[in-house]
Formats: C-alpha cells, structure tokens, sequence
C-alpha cells in the first residue's frame, strides 16, 4: 500500500481534527478477533497501517489461511489514541478482503471439483477506488484477478460490436493495440465465437449462454481446429449453483461478477483487553 493511500484512507475517516488530542496517549493492548470461519486477507495492508501509526503487532496468520469463528488474528500495542484511530480503518480492510476471498475460495473449490486445471475470475465490478484490494482478495482465495483495467487487455464487447461490427471492431484493435497485449471478444452465439475464431483473436468470451450451448461451442471450435489456439472464457449470471455445469463444457476459464459485487463481509471486532 503506498503512503499517500493510507493517508487518504485516513482523511476519508478521521477527517482534519486531531483525534489524537481527543483519546488519551494511555498504553494499552487490544486483540482482534474474527467472528466467523473464512479465508483471511487483508492482514497485509492491515500491518502496514498500525505501522503508518506506530502500533506494534503479533500475529500467528498469514494471508489466505482459513479461520474460525473465535480466532484473535492480531495482538496490538501501543499508544490508545493511535490504535483507535486506525480501528475502523483496519476493520474494513479486513473484513472486505477476506468476504472477497472467502466467497472466491468457494467458488474456486466447487469449480475444480469438476475441472482442476480451470481458472475462476474476477471482473471490473469492483468498488471504485479499492479495486487493486479486492482483486488481491480474489488471488488470496485462489482465483484470478482478471485484468486489473482497460489498460491490460482489450475486450470487444457487445457495445464494441454494435458500434463497429464485430469484423471491423477486430481488425482496427489489431491494427491499434501492441503485440503484446491480447484481444478478447465477447460474443452471444456459437457463429460469431466462430468468426472471431478464423480471425485469430486471443480469447473469446461466451457471454450468457446457457450451458449447453457453451458447450456445442465448445465442440464446433475443437471440430474446425480452433480450440488448442484460444482461450475460452465463460461469463454471464454464474454462481456457486451452477458453475459446475459450465466447468464441465470445456471451457478454460470461469468469470463472475459475483465474487466482488456480492460477497459478503467477514466480522472483525477490535477491542481493548489491558
């Protein structure tokens, strides 16, 4: 975490008053527990805030261990009004991260069930402003980031199409984008997965298809000698019911919104124990 973040952070809670002038400068020690079983991050960024303040730290964790309901996941102490004026702070960072991870490691463990080898991502559906936290929490629970912004990847989408058409649309991101960025295409039918296909693009996302149609795509590329050059993505209102069903059409990769926009947060308390 970079300075200015943890200082911005800060402001956003703290605001200008001193709140050090209001708690007093009384040596303590406070304990943080977790009140319900998942997978742990944000410990990292959580350190380097009591750091920012100070506040000394032990802990028998790391990041992406599983925890229990009851578990003190960190002992600190120091100066009082310096640990209460990081509380909420560290709190969120906590509790966000390790609801992301938990629910992708959920996901990721009823996916591999059926496939070992596929990859369960994230999307851009993410907080504004706590991207880069909530896609380390989907790496910690064992899934895959995805690309971080528009920066990292093109992906034609179906806005993209309509405007252009999926050929022309193709053809000026080849002619535009550095080799070494790759090209994915969204597509709603097995036919335009085909024509992008003979265009050569890198990945190509199945978006909201049912799974049996995903699956007959999945057929028809291997049938006209496409599959071993591509990437397939699958994406489109995937969950914990149905995922299996989607990993077991061949596919390479999983995608779902739901990791970021629908999990839920771990419960973390702070509290003053000497």
């Amino acid at each position: 975490m970079l300075l200015r973040e943890i200082e911005s952070f800060l402001e956003e809670d703290v605001g200008h008053e001193d709140y050090e002038e209001i708690v007093p400068y009384t040596e303590c020690k406070a304990e943080i527990t977790v009140g319900a079983e998942g997978i742990l991050a944000g410990l990292e960024e959580a350190k380097q805030i009591f750091d920012y303040q100070g506040v000394k730290y032990s802990t028998g964790f790391e990041e992406g261990d599983r925890v229990m309901s009851g578990d003190t996941i960190l002992s600190v102490w120091g100066t009082g009004a310096k640990i209460l004026k990081v509380e909420r702070l560290v709190l969120n960072f906590m509790g966000r991260m390790s609801g992301v991870a938990t629910l992708t490691s959920m996901f990721v463990n009823e996916a591999r069930s059926a496939n070992a080898e596929i990859k369960v991502a994230g999307t851009r559906k993410t907080t504004p402003g706590f991207r880069k936290y909530e896609k380390k929490a989907i790496a910690v629970g064992g899934g895959d980031p995805h690309r971080f912004g528009l920066y990292d990847a093109v992906i034609l989408k179906d806005n993209h199409i309509k405007l252009m058409g999926l050929e022309n649309a193709i053809k000026r991101a080849k002619e535009k984008v550095s080799f070494t960025r790759k090209i994915e295409v969204e597509v709603e039918s097995i036919e335009d997965a085909l024509r992008a296909a003979e265009l050569k693009v890198d990945i190509i996302m199945l978006d909201n298809m049912p799974a049996s149609e995903v699956k007959e795509c999945v057929r028809r590329l291997t049938e006209r000698g496409f599959r071993d050059d591509l990437i397939l993505e699958v994406s489109g209102e995937i969950n914990q019911t149905n995922i299996k069903e989607f990993v077991s059409t061949g596919v390479d990769v999983v995608s779902s919104g739901m990791l970021t926009h629908s999990a839920t947060w771990l419960d973390f308390s702070l509290n003053v124990v000497e």
